[in-house]
């Protein structure tokens, strides 16, 4: 993640070859690691993607829900909303490139982490619609990442990694293609590099070691904490453990639940910058060890951390989490969602506490769909109150749809009606 506030994406990422060079990073071997060219054009496979989602809403039916008589109670068909938005990707590939990009206006290549997120949603669609179209979906955004990345999966950004290493996990468990682990092995072995002494310890952001921060240490806590529950290796919960360790010691305020956001090289402290994406990835990562443990402490971290962004005011306006912008703060809702999710269907908790997280998971999705929605081509705006304009960043509209996957889920479940 590039970091360059108030929302917009810098470095072109052509570079990281060069990167790659100038840090000495050995380029892996290609060996069985390749995913092979696209056999059709990406036009015929998001075609068949989109045959794939059968339900989808159309413009006809697309308006406003439907109003339960009994109750009078608006009703979202969430599970043809969350396919209507998975099929709104393809307003975002790039056929010429094989890659997605920056926005439905702008054809440059949207970089290596939201690359990572598509994937991760195009997961949530495989997970629901086991098709072989999604499937060649996600092999090919490899195809073009890859390729745009210097033809290599390392990256100059720790945190980058980490976001593709998780991506290609899931995929590898949803699918059983052992690509997507010989992906995961490659990048977690770089990323255990970026971790020193410095500063406590932590994993450094980029690999010039200018700074530690929340992005490039609790993705890594939740990647090192699901490869111990996937493969049982006990070095990978140490990890899970120390990186975890050292962000509550380092940048973390306990009493209110405010995860902080960085710390320079020198000793400094970010403590004004506060993003949904460090609240969701903290309480992530507080989970995956409440999991393994079954340590309510680890619990109540994640809790407190939720609770910070749900009820503070800074991070929330009239019970909606904030617009955080385009660029790269586009994708931050969305992932604090993710793993709020999580939160919600894992985290064993009272009744109370999952009704209230419920209801403001709700709430915001019923927003975004009634009120931050271009019903005619399924964007989404970066205020899940307000309509985008006509350019919508890939970013933003990956939040939508993983809220539009949250909330499917939650359906699924019958955490809502």
């Amino acid at each position: 993640m590039k970091r360059n506030f108030p929302g917009r994406f810098i470095d072109t990422m052509g570079t990281v070859a060069d990167e790659n060079r100038r840090t000495n990073q050995p380029k892996q071997s290609s060996r069985s690691l390749s995913f092979a060219a696209p056999t059709l054009s990406m036009v015929g496979v998001l075609l068949l993607l989109s045959l794939g989602f059968s339900s989808c809403l159309k413009q006809k039916d697309d308006g406003p829900p439907v109003v339960n008589p009994p109750g009078g109670a608006a009703v979202y068909d969430w599970k043809k909303i969350a396919d209507s938005a998975q099929s709104s990707l393809v307003l975002f590939y790039n056929s010429t490139g094989n890659y997605y990009q920056l926005s439905n206006t702008n054809s440059n290549w949207v970089f290596y982490w939201p690359s990572a997120h598509v994937l991760d949603v195009l997961i949530d669609a495989y997970l629901r619609n086991p098709s072989p179209a999604i499937k060649n979906q996600m092999d090919n955004l490899l195809v073009g990442m890859k390729a745009q990345n210097g033809n290599t999966w390392l990256n100059f950004y720790y945190d980058d990694m980490q976001w593709m290493a998780l991506a290609c996990l899931r995929a590898f468990q949803a699918t059983n293609d052992t690509r997507y682990k010989d992906i995961v092995d490659i990048l977690w072995e770089d990323i255990k590099k970026g971790w020193s002494s410095d500063l406590g310890g932590g994993i450094w952001w980029r690999k010039d070691n200018s700074s530690k921060n929340t992005p490039s240490n609790m993705p890594a806590a939740i990647l090192a904490a699901r490869l111990y529950r996937a493969f049982n290796k006990p070095e990978d919960l140490q990890w899970a453990q120390n990186i975890y360790n050292w962000q509550k010691a380092t940048l973390w305020e306990p009493v209110s639940g405010w995860v902080y956001d960085n710390i320079e090289k020198n000793g400094n402290k970010n403590t004004t910058w506060k993003f949904t994406y460090n609240q969701g990835t903290f309480l992530g990562a507080a989970l995956e060890l409440y999991k393994i443990t079954n340590n309510p402490f680890f619990r109540d971290d994640a809790m407190a951390a939720a609770d910070f962004a749900l009820n503070s005011g800074q991070l929330t306006a009239n019970g909606i989490l904030k617009d955080e912008g385009g660029g790269d703060g586009g994708l931050f809702k969305g992932i604090f969602v993710r793993y709020f999710l999580k939160l919600i269907t894992e985290g064993s908790l009272d009744a109370g506490k999952k009704t209230n997280y419920v209801n403001f998971l709700k709430k915001n999705g019923e927003s975004l769909w009634s009120k931050a929605t271009n019903k005619q081509l399924v964007l989404f705006g970066s205020g899940w109150d307000k309509q985008p304009g006509s350019s919508v960043d890939l970013t933003v509209q990956l939040s939508g749809i993983m809220l539009c996957e949250a909330m499917a889920e939650m359906k699924k479940l019958n955490l809502v009606q």
